[in-house]
């Protein structure tokens, strides 16, 4: 019988994130309060209309450029 706590197989573990590569997300970086009234930008997310649309037809590289500058900008901002 294995101990409770017994470390999770191999095939389980999450790989070490490679140097350089982006850090890990979230698949996108909604937040469930969307809001554009009075503006293109999300109020919950950061993003423009035009990037929420489009978000799952982007490049890797495009979501990260996005997701720097809604993170560098305070989004996405969730109601605590």
């Amino acid at each position: 019988m294995s101990a409770p706590h017994a470390e999770l197989p191999p095939c389980a573990q999450q790989p070490e994130r490679p140097v350089g590569a982006p850090p890990r997300r979230p698949d996108t970086p909604c937040v469930a309060v969307c809001s554009t009234t009075f503006d293109e930008i999300c109020r919950g997310c950061g993003r423009t209309v035009i990037e929420v649309a489009h978000w799952v037809s982007m490049t890797a590289d495009q979501k990260e450029s996005v997701w720097q500058r809604i993170l560098a900008q305070g989004y996405p901002r969730r109601n605590t």
